[in-house]
């Protein structure tokens, strides 16, 4: 098994039976920039705590597979340049050279597993890029998903995405997409789409009964929950169209492609919407945190208080 480098405020909540929430740090490293990113990190780290929930960011810093980093270790991470992007394929080279990484979904579902955490919060998943039937772009969130029993609540795919192959895949690969809160899915900075949601719950204790009731059950992976921005910070669909469109258009003229596709996609977004995109992105990301220590502590209740 490969030792798990714990802060002392995890270890903590780990010796009290505090329920705790994992959280990626490419977002940190790749998906804002610099004061925001670690200022972000920090406000959604302690909407957790208000939640009743532990915090527990994820990186790999020197070889050690961090759950949970002080204050110091977010700061430098936010600073830091040419840290790689980790996923399931590079995850354990990174760990075994002694290298510096931020997580992924992937990389994050597999080490939230690994430390016994169920929850994991994030802003969006990755899928199926446009053009990805030439491409073969294809994010390892989702094979993640299928294997790895963690609930993943995110504000539905990124939506410079191809939102209907992503969401066929997932289909495909036996995922249960649960819309929070309504009929349709959520398109990241945008509230809805036209994708009707497979699922929907409207409680916090029915998706981590959920998420039990498939364990018992032996099924592999995990759920993603997909948690709508809320309606006071949502950009519409329709004004963020022609925005992607063009971003996308540079990205392909540019030859930009595989791991550097997206942090290209959303910092053109952010310039080209003239930083909306990032308010949102924090806003979502929030209150994806909020609903993820509200599964987390309802999955501690039903662990303490199973149904018969």
């Amino acid at each position: 098994m490969i030792p798990l480098t714990f802060s002392a405020e995890v270890e903590t909540a780990r010796a009290n039976g505090t329920p705790l929430v994992a959280l990626e740090s490419t977002i940190i490293t790749h998906g804002m920039p610099y004061p925001q990113n670690v200022e972000t990190a920090r406000l959604v780290e302690q909407d957790i705590r208000d939640g009743g929930a532990c915090p527990a960011t994820i990186a790999v810093i020197e070889g050690q597979l961090h759950i949970g980093l002080d204050p110091a270790q977010l700061d430098a991470l936010g600073q830091a340049r040419d840290v790689a992007k980790l996923s399931r394929a590079d995850m354990a080279a990174c760990i075994a050279t002694g290298g510096t990484g931020a997580t992924t979904v992937a990389a994050t579902m597999i080490a939230a597993h690994l430390a016994g955490i169920g929850v994991f919060a994030t802003g969006g998943i990755g899928g199926v890029h446009k053009g990805a039937e030439v491409s073969f772009d294809i994010s390892a969130d989702l094979q993640e998903l299928a294997r790895t029993p963690v609930t993943v609540v995110a504000a539905g795919a990124k939506a410079i995405l191809d939102l209907p192959k992503t969401y066929e895949v997932l289909e495909t690969l036996g995922v249960p997409v649960i819309a929070y809160g309504q009929d349709s899915l959520p398109a990241f900075w945008s509230r809805t789409s036209d994708q009707p949601a497979p699922l929907r719950m409207d409680a916090a204790a029915d998706i981590a009964r959920a998420q039990q009731t498939r364990i018992a059950m032996g099924l592999s992976g995990g759920q993603l929950v997909c948690n709508p921005i809320p309606a006071a910070d949502e950009i519409p669909a329709a004004d963020l169209a022609p925005v992607i469109a063009q971003a996308l258009a540079e990205a392909e003229a540019q030859g930009i492609a595989a791991k550097s596709v997206t942090p290209f996609l959303l910092q053109r977004i952010f310039e080209l919407t003239e930083g909306r995109s990032l308010t949102a992105n924090i806003a979502l990301v929030r209150n994806n945190a909020r609903l993820a220590a509200s599964i987390a502590r309802e999955l501690q209740a039903q662990d303490q208080h199973p149904r018969l």
